[in-house]
Parts: structure tokens; sequence; C-alpha cells
């Protein structure tokens, strides 16, 4: 019988995602080997949209709700320099090639890089759709772990490699497959997978203090 698996379902850009954060980093150092990370493609391809300023407005309005109800901080260098800045795409889509090519280096660096990816964007307000941004914080995480990853040939590879580009649209599409499945419909979704079941974990439990959650899963994990 397999160990059981913590399967992670959701999208870069969702910032209901950067507000579990805290919970997914916990997850991620209490076992680095279970993690499993399921990219949904939400706001890549289709999703994808130019920021105009009523999504802008939409957005920032759901920002500072989330911010209000979890403490996770959205800047005003955020506000301003990503919805508000000049010919801004909302897509995940480089994003999503990167954790996926990062992925394949290390697999525990792959949580890691999204995260930063994250604080990039919503503390820093740097624009996470531009493949030099994301070629820069992945070259960065990746060499706390010891990797060399150049970002100018890695900023390239996310705009040409189309074996990347492959690997990771069906990996977005596997994902798609496995949330209708099981009848998914949002991100983030955390879940456990043990005795050929998969149990779905209450979102509510990843915007909290993740102690109590690490310490019950801890038990179902052992």
């Amino acid at each position: 019988m397999s160990a059981p698996q913590l399967i992670y379902v959701f999208d870069p850009l969702c910032g209901w995602c950067y507000a579990c954060a805290p919970a997914l980093a916990a997850l991620a150092h209490s076992w680095p080997d279970r993690l499993e990370m399921l990219p949904s493609g939400l706001f890549s391809e289709t999703g994808a949209r130019e920021l105009s300023p009523d999504w802008a407005r939409y957005a920032w309005g759901n920002d500072q709700r989330i911010e209000d109800m979890t403490g996770q901080i959205f800047s005003e260098d955020y506000h301003r320099d990503v919805l508000l800045g000049k010919n801004v795409r909302f897509d995940s889509a480089l994003i999503n090639r990167a954790l996926t090519a990062i992925r394949a280096i290390d697999p525990t660096l792959e949580p890691k890089l999204l995260h930063e990816l994250q604080v990039a964007r919503y503390i820093k307000g740097r624009n996470t759709a531009e493949g030099s941004v994301v070629a820069q914080v992945a070259s960065t995480v990746a060499s706390l772990a010891g990797q060399v990853l150049d970002a100018s040939a890695f900023e390239s590879r996310l705009h040409t490699d189309e074996l990347l580009a492959d690997e990771t649209y069906t990996r977005i599409q596997a994902t798609q497959r496995f949330m209708n499945q099981l009848n998914i419909r949002g991100v983030p979704q955390l879940l456990l997978h043990a005795d050929g079941k998969f149990e779905a974990i209450d979102s509510s439990e990843l915007y909290q203090n993740p102690a109590p959650l690490v310490d019950r899963l801890r038990r179902r994990l052992s």
C-alpha cells in the first residue's frame, strides 16, 4: 500500500491561494516528499486576460477582503504597479511553466518558488506575468537550494521551449480531469489521499494558524 499523500490544487494568481501560503509552507516543511502540487490553469490560456481598470478594481476589492480575513498583505506597490500598471496581463502561464521546470529539478522547490513569486507580486509589486521576473525569482530560489539556474537562459525557456510548454499543458489538463472527477469547483483545495480515497480538507483551515492542521494531518499521515 502506498504512503498517504497531500495534494494541493491551486493557481499562482489566485488571491485565496496566496492567503494560505503559511499553511502550504508548513505542509511543505513537514512533508516535503508527500506534497503533490497540481496547477489548475484557472488564470492561463482562456482564463487569462488584460488587466482592465474594471478588473483591477474588482481584484483589489477582493484582495482587500482576503487581507482583512487572513492577514496576508496586499501592498500598495502591488496595487499601483501591477493592478494599475500599463500593459499588464493577468496570466499565470509562464509561472506554471516555471513551476513545472523547477519541479523537474527538485520537486521540493516547487512550493518554495510559488511562495517567492507570490511575495514578488503581492508584496514587492513585481509583474509575475513577465518572463524576466519569473526567471529572476526562479534563479534565486534555485541558488538557495544549491542549484545553478541561469536567469537569462531560463527566461528564454519559458517563452520558447515547446517541450516545457507541452509538459505544462499536459499537467494542467490532468489536474482539470482530476478536479472534474472529484467535483472540485474552485481553488485552493487541499486533499489527503490515503487508503485509496481522497479526503477534501476544508479550505477554511488553510487560512488560519497552520499548527492545528499540521498536528491533525500528522496523526493521519503517521
